[in-house]
């Protein structure tokens, strides 16, 4: 557990120049890097592996402003944002007991005119680490790689703050390196809460 939390706070410390660099009147959500904080229950769906996994899950991530976007006449917009999370879970109903991972993926957002509440979504991946047993049925090695989709919605409460409900796809294996690699395929919710500077 020490561990995640030196890793959390590096990662708080290498984000923060971007904050700084930023106007402190950015009007809407999408003028400004955000960081936010994410947690929920992934079940496993596919059939892979004869556990029935659970994973409880915390992501922390960093989301530049907009990069890319398009506003429609009715005022509401398009935006395209970076990502990049620092993902923690623990694992249940499984012969491991937990994964810390690394993925960068898109940020797809439609918000409305007002910039009050968005539609998200976005797909990616990276890799990381789970505590691999060697059990069959399990995970094949301690390096995995992952996948991810989301979608969900969000919501202003101040200028500095949202929350956030959603759901969740996460495929997570050793991208065939060892013999059998069954993998996890995990679907569930999310919620967060997202402040700026």
């Amino acid at each position: 557990m020490n561990f995640i939390i030196k890793i959390v706070c590096l990662a708080a410390i290498l984000v923060a120049p971007a904050f700084a660099a930023e106007t402190a009147t950015a009007k809407y959500p999408w003028e400004s890097s955000s960081l936010s904080l994410e947690s929920g229950v992934l079940w496993e769906i596919g059939t892979g592996t004869p556990f029935p996994y659970r994973l409880i899950e915390t992501q922390f991530s960093w989301k530049s402003a907009e990069i890319f976007g398009r506003v429609f006449e009715d005022g509401s917009r398009i935006i395209l944002r970076h990502r990049f999370t620092l993902v923690g879970a623990i694992i249940q109903q499984g012969p491991e007991s937990h994964y810390i991972a690394l993925s960068a993926s898109p940020s797809i957002e439609w918000w409305n005119a007002a910039g009050t509440w968005s539609l998200y979504g976005g797909s990616g991946g990276g890799f990381g680490l789970v505590n691999a047993q060697g059990i069959k049925g399990g995970q094949g090695q301690d390096f995995t790689l992952n996948w991810l989709m989301r979608g969900g919605i969000e919501h202003v409460l101040s200028n500095h703050q949202r929350i956030s409900a959603g759901i969740m796809y996460q495929h997570m294996s050793n991208g065939g390196q060892t013999k059998p690699n069954p993998g996890i395929d995990a679907l569930g919710f999310m919620i967060g809460y997202t402040w700026t500077q």
